[in-house]
């Protein structure tokens, strides 16, 4: 199977097992996360960069879940926006991963 019928695929599992989560992730994300992740700034890590993920993947998608709702370092919870619920939240954070993988 072909890399892009592969993608194709996920995404559409993901969607048919959490379709709240593959719907919103990308919109929460431009509404909370991408201001700082797209440009770093507060040491924030870049959407897309490859190196940065994988080492903040080694301390496990959970932990990242709890950091993006509980807030962390200049980081403040939910990327400054209360009105995300933590499921909202955690599909901001998947966007990323799969942006950055």
């Amino acid at each position: 199977m072909k890399k892009i019928e592969k993608n194709v695929v996920a995404v559409a599992v993901m969607m048919v097992m959490n379709p709240a989560q593959a719907a919103d992730g990308k919109a929460v994300y431009g509404a909370a996360c991408a201001l700082c992740h797209t440009t770093g700034a507060m040491a924030a890590p870049k959407t897309g960069d490859k190196v940065a993920w994988v080492i903040l993947l080694k301390k496990g998608v959970d932990t990242l879940y709890e950091s993006s709702i509980k807030g962390l370092n200049a980081m403040p919870a939910k990327g400054g926006k209360p009105q995300f619920s933590d499921a909202e939240v955690k599909a901001a954070v998947d966007y990323m991963i799969s942006q950055s993988k």
